[in-house]
């Protein structure tokens, strides 16, 4: 007899399947639905809502609020969720009517939302899609949670990480295959006729007219704006002259990115682009690699100055392709030149080649990692670590070089300081521009390998230190939580305490899962501590992404299936492997797994990070079957979640590694918190993971 028969009590008699799906694939359609449309929510308004490519996680907080709700509303009322896809479909209005884009004629700049934009100011559109966000995820976590008492605890967990995977996987192909927001909206209204079909014709329309407006409005973007969507942007272009001059102008979510122009034209139009070449001394270009390489502009530059091979490294499938077919010089089209659709400080780790001259190229993602509250997708490249990479892959004579529009003084400082202890000697900082601080740094193998027109005075005394791979917050001057980011997480938990009280009723309903409320705050800290640990160590490119996500759900399910077939540990040896595993991923470094060959690499990472994640959700696993009741445990689980999701910036003061040790201490309140008479039974009580991974 398994320990689950042995602990979990039975389906409730009074249980009635009016639905015309049984239980279990209306289970994971409702799940794998529920993480779709997240994933697709974050997606598709941060491509259209400027604010949201520095507040990523603003959308995913109000997801993770309406799920938890959504599992508290089970058993407080039997009408159908139709206020869903309506609010989906208010929701898809506003932010297409009144959508939030930069101006190319600006000169703002993207730091914590502070610029010239068009469309609604933060204060008021923000508020809007997070509440919105909230409601819509609120409907299919209803029905997600209204299959749990119609299942035995563990099994009702398992299909619904089955919906989870499922609805991963569906989106990351649709990412593979660039399908835009049409396909998306398609799925949807799909999902929300099989689980919510009424039976009354007046509740049928009240079902379609929504789901038309939705896909109606994202079929019309599609036609109309022209974009390509790719796995990060939905990137727009427009091709023209200049004073005869032909370019391609490429914006990404609203914001102005790249423009492709002949060689000889860029170079007559800004002088930032010749001075790498120009402060290199072996004039050697047998060997060049060029890091956001985009659409090929800084690629035609190294051929015009006689580059007789470049590695081309994008992370963005879309630029290159558009470089491929539009550029004027067709950089991608000469044999000299070989692309790499790839993360460029994880190309860095991976070669063994030397260059001549390595050239970050405006690298510049304007967005973030997905699933990490703080982390752009060239974090990594601007750290003290990287540039000491980008060292060790230069010829003797080599020379590294980077330039953009840094906009701050103290930004061209602190990278002057940063290679500075990187290659051991000052290097050449040129600033071509006063207005937006546009800069080229570049720095010799040796001091000789570099001719600097006159000696930088080094960094002030207020710059901040080089960035580390564990603090990569290049744009951030002080080692604090900007109080922008304070306020609006302090709202979100005001707000999201009123929600909880309105919904589900009073608080003392969760009191018995307070434990578990806590498990949800550790598991979101140590969920992204392995989405960025991964991300550092094979790259941040959306398919690492995916796999990292895919993988945590994988760990759970694995963990639940280990549960409920066999009698595993009790719960203070289970805390016990916890705890151990949050030590070992505490002492090994990043630097150690760097230096690892790439196959024995990832079969440690996936120990390291992957142990505690097990762990955390066989405790879960095992205090969940034990819960009196499953929605409201699991829901209080998921607002743990979401708060451990503002506890995410806590990285900007502590660094990634430090949210081990965050988590540590939550998941020891937790075990304080756990009942006692389930604590002493080595077959029912724990505590561990979230309900639900984290992806977005």
């Amino acid at each position: 007899m398994t320990a689950e028969a042995e602990t979990t009590p039975p389906p409730s008699p009074d249980v009635r399947h009016t639905h015309w799906l049984s239980t279990r694939p209306r289970l994971i359609v409702a799940s794998g639905f529920m993480l779709f449309l997240e994933l697709a929510l974050i997606r598709w308004t941060g491509s259209n809502i400027v604010h949201l490519s520095y507040f990523t996680n603003f959308v995913l907080l109000g997801s993770f609020l309406g799920i938890g709700l959504g599992f508290l509303r089970v058993g407080r009322s039997t009408r159908q969720p139709y206020y869903s896809p309506i609010v989906l479909a208010v929701l898809v209005l506003v932010v297409w009517l009144f959508p939030v884009t930069v101006d190319r004629q600006t000169e703002g700049v993207l730091y914590w939302t502070s610029l010239s934009a068009s469309g609604p100011p933060p204060w008021l559109i923000l508020p809007v899609i997070f509440a919105a966000a909230a409601i819509v995820l609120m409907g299919p976590a209803e029905l997600v949670g209204r299959c749990f008492p119609e299942l035995e605890r563990l099994e009702a967990y398992r299909y619904d990480l089955i919906g989870s995977l499922t609805g991963i996987g569906l989106f990351t192909a649709l990412s593979f295959l660039s399908a835009p927001p049409v396909v998306w909206g398609t799925i949807a209204a799909i999902a929300y006729a099989v689980l919510l079909w009424p039976r009354r014709v007046w509740a049928r329309a009240a079902l379609l007219v929504p789901s038309l407006i939705v896909v109606g409005v994202l079929a019309t973007e599609t036609l109309t704006a022209g974009a390509l969507w790719s796995p990060y942007y939905k990137v727009t272009y427009v091709r023209g002259y200049w004073n005869d001059v032909p370019l391609m102008n490429i914006d990404v979510n609203g914001i102005p990115h790249q423009q492709a122009t002949p060689a000889k034209s860029r170079l007559e139009w800004e002088r930032q682009y010749a001075l790498p070449y120009e402060r290199a001394t072996s004039g050697k270009l047998d060997n060049v690699l060029i890091v956001g390489a985009g659409s090929g502009t800084d690629v035609s530059i190294a051929l015009s100055k006689g580059a007789k091979h470049v590695d081309a490294v994008e992370i963005d499938p879309k630029l290159l392709e558009l470089g491929r077919s539009y550029h004027p010089d067709k950089p991608y089209d000469d044999p000299r030149v070989t692309p790499h659709v790839t993360d460029g400080r994880a190309f860095l780790e991976r070669t063994s080649d030397k260059y001549d001259l390595i050239l970050f190229a405006l690298p510049d993602s304007l967005t973030l990692v997905s699933g990490a509250s703080s982390l752009r997708l060239e974090s990594y490249l601007f750290t003290q670590q990287a540039m000491e990479a980008a060292r060790d892959h230069l010829k003797p004579g080599g020379t590294f070089s980077m330039y953009n529009y840094y906009r701050e003084t103290w930004l061209v400082d602190r990278l002057g300081s940063t290679m500075q202890a990187a290659f051991g000697h000052k290097p050449c900082v040129d600033i071509v521009s006063e207005t937006g601080q546009q800069a080229v740094i570049t720095a010799g193998l040796t001091a000789e390998a570099q001719r600097c027109e006159s000696e930088w005075a080094g960094a002030k005394a207020d710059t901040p230190p080089p960035a580390s791979d564990d603090l990569p917050f290049l744009y951030l001057k002080d080692r604090t939580i900007p109080q922008i980011y304070i306020i609006t997480l302090g709202l979100i938990l005001v707000v999201s305490l009123l929600a909880v009280r309105a919904v589900a009723g009073p608080y003392r309903r969760m009191r018995p899962y307070a434990d578990l409320f806590l498990l949800g705050v550790a598991f979101l800290l140590l969920e992204t501590k392995s989405v960025t640990g991964f991300a550092l160590l094979f790259g941040t490119t959306w398919v690492v992404n995916a796999i990292v996500f895919g993988g945590v759900l994988v760990a759970v399910l694995a963990a639940v299936e280990v549960t409920r077939r066999f009698r595993v540990p009790s719960l203070p040896v289970m805390y016990g492997v916890l705890l151990a595993g949050l030590v070992l991923a505490w002492l090994v470094p990043n630097s150690w797994l760097l230096s690892l060959p790439l196959p024995l690499r990832a079969v440690t990472a996936v120990v390291v990070a992957f142990l505690p994640i097990f762990a955390a959700n066989v405790v879960f696993a095992k205090r969940f079957a034990d819960s009196a009741d499953a929605t409201v445990s699991f829901g209080a689980n998921l607002l743990g979640a979401m708060v451990g999701g503002c506890l995410e910036y806590l990285a900007l003061v502590i660094g990634y590694q430090g949210l081990l040790i965050v988590a540590g201490l939550v998941y020891l309140g937790a075990f304080a918190l756990l009942p006692r008479t389930s604590g002493a039974a080595g077959g029912a009580g724990g505590a561990g993971g979230a309900g639900v991974a984290k992806v977005g």
